[in-house]
């Protein structure tokens, strides 16, 4: 490649700047490498990918003219459109703290595939760079990514074939029935689609996020080999559980597989044609013929052992199969349980059906209902997938609840088996029948129900202890990982004892007392965000914890925190995420969460300095905190967030806002940033 010095010209580079959150770090990035370029006489762009969506995008022409692109993020970027250019990947953080290093190390960085994966040279990150701090979460984020494309089609197709079956279905010896050639028969097939596609996606894109496009095929029809079981033997496939596993699987091989060397001539073909081949072939056969078989053989003996239980205590066989039902949600477990009662219903025995029935829709029933008890433990897709897993729960689908499942496990699968259990022992003492093969309120609707009454309180009681003990376990979880949340905030003049809205406290001088400023000074700072309310200039806290704490029971004397331990949780979890310690001792703490009612900016100022984690290893002195509503309309505080983090990069700014007097003066330096 032809040096542009060699040429006479400017260096011309690209970079793009993210994060999971997408608000101080992606406009801190951004500022740092727009400076140091400037001072290294190169030419930059630089796209920011945050919040508010892709800003000062990157053009095709950009692109043809750039001698190299920086890509600073802590998420996925597509790298497909830079192929053919030196790109060099690195966590957001490097950004910030080593500018001038990357636009040296861009000039030697490895040429950008084809395919989107790395390039011939291997992945364009330095050693020892920052990227390598995120790898303890890779397994989590490639999860959560799998689940977030996942959940459409478990809601669309669950939603088609409970409308199909409420609408057109009626109740035979067969099950719910469907005409065939009707219109709802038509309906319930797209339905189904959506269904059959559900696990290859979960698959496909925990694949995707792991070893980018080249593993998304051999994911996807990984996922839909662990679906068919007819593939390996088995009358039951392995579900979403065998999905996740199909999905790392293939995301891992396929970076084994990038780092084989290969000749120059064939590297071009690797992410489009060998590695998805080889990978696919591989993952195919593997599960066929070695997890397959195992899948098959617990079918054949569940099977088996549930035959020589029929004639021990109905209560015993309904909580054994209730825990079976909600173990895996269609994989084998589940559908051992539901064959075995379908069996029956031909020998005149439906006394083992009317345990399953009653269990199948405690799973999605039970999920939906957390999401309503305690709204602030879900993100507001959550809380929308449980409004679609409560309907999906009446007609008895239970996969309405894999979403939550897959996310979850530990927490979500033991509350499903513990009130799947409940619900098919209390079917089973008091001799609930279903007479059709399904389950759920719609067979007792539709009349194929013995013992309605009981029915109905065998799954309510189920769906309640389901949510009881999903919300119970959550939280034990989080308050584990945010290391004691519950301990008691600082008292601060205005704060409210917990779980009560505060009210606005009475006007306090800035510069004496607390160093909470005048509430009667400027309105206008940060569009309003930030009052004299929410200044403190002297900080008492000497740990983040306890800052976090100090500066979440300040803002809530502004009236507009709701829950005062939630909104602390939440800061917490953020932190749990990567540290907002952006170094230059600067700390954004920031959070999206429903425990306030209005958005609210607060900033201390700290003399001693706190221990943020900060990759450069200086203390947190001027600690922002921001926290807005989930549903905050418009995305004016995340602009004035950017604003913030591009201005907190000028020294001079730090240096004054640190020799502010009191919160006046603290206002009055803030008031110009916009």
């Amino acid at each position: 490649m032809t040096s542009p010095a060699s040429e006479g010209r400017t260096v011309r580079l690209l970079a793009v700047t993210a994060c999971p959150t997408g608000i101080a770090h992606t406009y801190m990035a951004a500022e740092k490498l727009a400076q140091a370029a400037q001072a290294l006489g190169v030419e930059i762009k630089v796209e920011t990918q945050g919040s508010i969506g892709a800003e000062n995008v990157l053009t095709d022409n950009d692109v043809t003219d750039a001698d190299g692109i920086i890509i600073a993020a802590d998420k996925d970027v597509d790298r497909s459109r830079f192929a053919g250019k030196r790109v060099l990947t690195v966590g957001v953080a490097e950004g910030i703290h080593h500018p001038e290093r990357l636009i040296e190390q861009v000039r030697s960085a490895p040429v950008q595939g084809a395919g989107g994966g790395d390039g011939a040279d291997g992945a364009g990150k330095p050693e020892g760079g920052a990227g390598g701090g995120k790898e303890r979460s890779v397994a989590y984020k490639a999860l959560m990514n799998g689940v977030s494309y996942m959940i459409p089609f478990v809601v669309v197709g669950g939603l088609l074939i409970a409308i199909s079956l409420a609408i057109g279905g009626h109740a035979t010896p067969d099950g719910l029935v469907i005409p065939k050639d009707s219109f709802w028969m038509d309906v319930n097939n797209i339905g189904v689609i959506g269904f059959k596609l559900m696990v290859p996606i979960l698959s496909g894109y925990i694949a995707y996020a792991i070893g980018d496009r080249p593993a998304l095929v051999p994911g996807m029809i990984g996922g839909w080999i662990a679906a068919d079981g007819s593939l390996y033997h088995s009358e039951a496939g392995a579900g979403f559980i065998g999905a996740i596993v199909t999905g790392f699987l293939a995301g891992y091989l396929v970076l084994w597989i990038k780092k084989v060397r290969v000749p120059k001539f064939v590297q071009p073909i690797m992410p489009i044609i060998v590695i998805p081949i080889v990978a696919t072939t591989a993952l195919g056969l593997f599960f066929i013929y070695v997890i397959g078989q195992p899948i098959s053989w617990v079918f054949e003996h569940l099977t088996s052992w549930l035959g020589g239980m029929t004639g021990t205590s109905a209560i015993l066989l309904g909580a054994i199969l209730g825990l079976m039902i909600a173990f895996d949600m269609g994989g084998p477990v589940n559908k051992t349980a539901f064959l075995f009662g379908a069996g029956l219903i031909a020998t005149g025995n439906m006394s083992v059906m009317g345990m399953c029935a009653a269990a199948i829709p405690v799973m999605p029933l039970g999920q939906g209902l957390a999401t309503l008890m305690r709204r602030k433990l879900y993100s507001e897709q959550e809380r929308e997938t449980g409004m679609a897993s409560l309907f999906m729960g009446m007609f008895g689908i239970s996969e309405g609840a894999i979403p939550f499942a897959a996310a979850r496990p530990a927490q979500v699968i033991p509350a499903n088996m513990l009130g799947g259990a409940v619900a098919g022992a209390i079917a089973g003492m008091a001799g609930v029948t279903d007479a059709v093969p399904h389950g759920g309120p719609i067979v007792a609707v539709l009349g194929a129900v013995g013992g309605v009454p009981m029915f109905f309180l065998a799954v309510a009681v189920g769906t309640v202890v389901t949510a009881l003990t999903t919300n119970a376990l959550i939280d034990i979880r989080e308050r584990r990982n945010r290391g004691g949340v519950g301990a008691l905030v600082p008292a601060v003049a205005g704060v409210p004892e917990r779980g009560v809205v505060a009210q606005p406290a009475p006007a306090l001088v800035g510069g004496g007392g607390s160093g909470v400023g005048d509430l009667g000074s400027r309105e206008d700072v940060l569009s309003g965000y930030l009052t004299g309310a929410t200044v403190n200039v002297r900080l008492d806290a000497g740990d983040k914890d306890s800052a976090i704490r100090e500066m979440a029971a300040m803002l809530a004397t502004t009236g507009k925190v709701a829950d005062l331990d939630g909104l602390v949780r939440a800061a917490f979890a953020r932190e749990a995420q990567g540290t907002t310690g952006l170094g230059e001792e600067i700390a954004i703490p920031h959070a999206k969460t429903d425990a306030v009612t209005a958005p609210i900016v607060g900033f201390a100022r700290s003399a001693e300095g706190v221990e943020w984690g900060s990759l450069d290893g200086t203390k947190a002195r001027l600690i922002f905190m921001i926290t807005v509503p989930e549903a905050a309309a418009g995305d004016e505080h995340l602009r004035i967030l950017a604003m913030l983090s591009r201005k907190l990069m000028d020294p001079g700014f730090r240096e004054r806002l640190l020799e502010a007097g009191d919160a006046a003066a603290v206002l009055g330096i803030l008031g110009e940033v916009q």
